[in-house]
């Protein structure tokens, strides 16, 4: 789905490669209240950061919980969006706001029917990648 996908940037009609690369709290990195998902495009890191107030709105909202499988897939929707329709400028960092969190969660759990039906985040040898401490 939304963790390894190809974009076509809208302004040159370029393909992107996207590939997610880790999940980080940002309230220890960069002392945000945000969670930071960490993109490949084309090779350079792209950030989206997902303020962490989205996990309490969907909970109060839902009941359901944002797993950090569904909040990669989230981050990627609106990404491929972002690519596709010419928002993306290169910047290295986007933040989305918690109604967009929101939306692109209901979008992505629509496409999968459930939680469980959502793709294992990229494997690395017998462990699955959840995190990742590299610099930015």
């Amino acid at each position: 789905m939304y963790e390894d996908f190809v974009a076509v940037d809208r302004w040159t009609g370029e393909e992107l490669h996207c590939e997610w690369k880790g999940t980080i709290v940002a309230i220890a990195t960069r002392h945000a209240d945000a969670t930071d998902i960490r993109f490949a495009v084309n090779g350079r890191p792209m950030w989206i950061a997902m303020p962490n107030d989205a996990w309490v709105e969907q909970k109060k909202q839902n009941n359901k919980v944002i797993t950090d499988y569904l909040a990669a897939q989230a981050a990627g929707r609106y990404l491929k969006q972002a690519i596709e329709t010419g928002y993306d400028n290169g910047r290295e960092m986007y933040t989305m706001s918690v109604a967009e969190v929101l939306e692109h969660v209901a979008a992505v759990i629509a496409e999968v029917g459930h939680t469980q039906n959502l793709p294992s985040l990229p494997v690395i040898g017998d462990t699955v990648l959840v995190a990742s401490t590299g610099s930015r």
